[in-house]
């Protein structure tokens, strides 16, 4: 019972990054941005999760939620709908695609069909390893000129660019995958100077004014969250 991860599907490997399920009592449910978008099944229903630039709270009932957790920038090109637009949002699938709507179909069945398409050029401006590329150059905390040049664009074409892509610009990015190498460490145990120090930030009160920010409580709410066994390790969803 609660939140368990697994494996991404074989066929989608390149754009998911795992199956999930959250179960159980119900509970308010504290979503940490992560860079990621979700499909995410809700009974019968559909739910594309935004990219979110802080925590998002919901109340879930004993309705078990399943999704699909896709890579930064993945989700965008596969429904043709830019990231920006659906920034700190969920909104139902039906709004945003034509898909042929079947109770019985998988999650990853329909994530398939969805992917079997041509990307369109506005959400999809490189290719799938570019994309890694952007993701983990930024991530790293690599200058937009930078990854610019390493990827044949101007700065503000990138700029341009990732907010289609993640739904942000880089600095808001590089912001929150920082967060989300935070988070593990919390998750692992990790004292808050090592964390400090090893996800990125200039010291440890830098630290703390970021998971207050992002996380919407204190870092030591956050650390004792993280190390629940119900809680999400990879920072995108832990109990209130």
């Amino acid at each position: 019972m609660g939140y368990r991860e697994f494996p991404p599907p074989t066929r989608l490997r390149e754009l998911v990054e795992c199956a999930w399920i959250l179960d159980g009592p119900a509970e308010s449910v504290r979503v940490l941005p992560d860079g990621c978008m979700d499909l995410i099944r809700l009974n019968d229903r559909i739910v594309v999760a935004g990219p979110d630039t802080t925590a998002f709270v919901s109340l879930r009932d004993r309705e078990p939620f399943v999704g699909l957790r896709f890579r930064p920038g993945a989700l965008p090109r596969v429904l043709g709908v830019p990231a920006a637009e659906l920034r700190n949002s969920r909104v139902p699938l039906n709004e945003l695609r034509m898909v042929v709507r079947d109770r019985h179909r998988s999650l990853v069945e329909l994530a398939a069909e969805l992917a079997s398409d041509t990307p369109a050029a506005e959400t999809a401006p490189w290719s799938l390893p570019l994309l890694t590329h952007v993701t983990r150059s930024l991530g790293a905390g690599e200058a937009v000129t930078e990854v610019a040049q390493q990827i044949g664009w101007s700065s503000r074409t990138l700029q341009r660019q990732c907010a289609a892509v993640y739904g942000y610009g880089p600095a808001m990015l590089r912001r929150i995958l920082r967060f989300r190498r935070a988070v593990r460490l919390l998750h692992d145990g990790s004292p808050y100077v090592e964390v400090a120090a090893h996800a990125g930030y200039a010291d440890q009160p830098h630290l703390h004014r970021e998971v207050r920010d992002l996380a919407g409580v204190s870092l030591s709410q956050l650390a004792s969250g993280a190390n629940r066994s119900t809680e999400v390790p990879s920072g995108s969803s832990t109990v209130a």
